[in-house]
């Protein structure tokens, strides 16, 4: 029987897993977002999440988009439907929230885009699942609990995959990617805004490569 073309959803599932790392950026200027990309594709990583926290976002996302057509683009922090309408032009490949706002959710459900809404209790897992979603962001990771938090999470909830975000490092990477509900660790030390701004490309490449490494040494 031959397989049936993959969903936008499975891309992004897959793309996640794939990877086991989604660096997370907060893009000072346009002009940094490919040769940032070019350093994370070097690295062996090809997600990215560009977050809506800065005015270079939007253009930032739509110049890695057209540079690098093969590499799981994501949205991050929206927060209205404003972003969300800018991320989806950009051509994001998929969109996450902090929280999970039902609106939200179902803009982009609308517009045919995968998102990972945050969540960080039973009780937002739950409205999650409502909205028909089994991808979200555990949000905050470490502050809320980390590891052994998210793990009694998993319980309940076997048919969800997590992308915990927030506070991880190297050192507690490999923890969360023990735990097979696990997609990805969404994590910003290896792009912080201070080595982007700075041009150190270089030095992302090889913090890239670290990470890249470590994923395949802890699954």
């Amino acid at each position: 029987m031959t397989a049936g073309p993959v969903s936008a959803a499975e891309k992004v599932t897959q793309g996640l897993r794939t990877s086991g790392v989604l660096p997370i950026v907060i893009l000072p200027e346009v002009e940094h977002a490919v040769p940032l990309v070019d350093a994370l594709v070097a690295g062996g990583i090809r997600c990215v999440e560009v977050v809506f926290r800065t005015p270079a976002a939007r253009d930032g996302v739509a110049a890695i988009r057209e540079r690098h057509p093969d590499v799981l683009v994501g949205a991050g922090t929206i927060l209205d439907a404003s972003q969300l309408a800018d991320a989806v032009e950009a051509g994001a490949d998929y969109l996450v929230a902090p929280g999970t706002d039902p609106e939200i959710v179902r803009g982009a459900l609308d517009r045919g885009v995968p998102i990972i809404p945050g969540v960080c209790t039973p009780s937002e897992i739950g409205i999650a699942r409502g909205l028909g979603l089994r991808t979200v962001k555990f949000f905050p990771a470490e502050p809320i609990g980390g590891p052994r938090y998210l793990r009694a999470m998993c319980g309940p909830f076997p048919d969800v995959s997590f992308v915990p975000t927030g506070n991880i490092t190297p050192a507690s990477l490999p923890e969360y990617l023990a735990i097979p509900q696990v997609l990805a660790v969404g994590g910003t030390w290896m792009v912080s805004p201070e080595l982007i701004a700075a041009g150190e490309f270089d030095q992302i490449q090889r913090l890239a490569a670290e990470a890249h490494s470590l994923c395949r040494q802890s699954r």
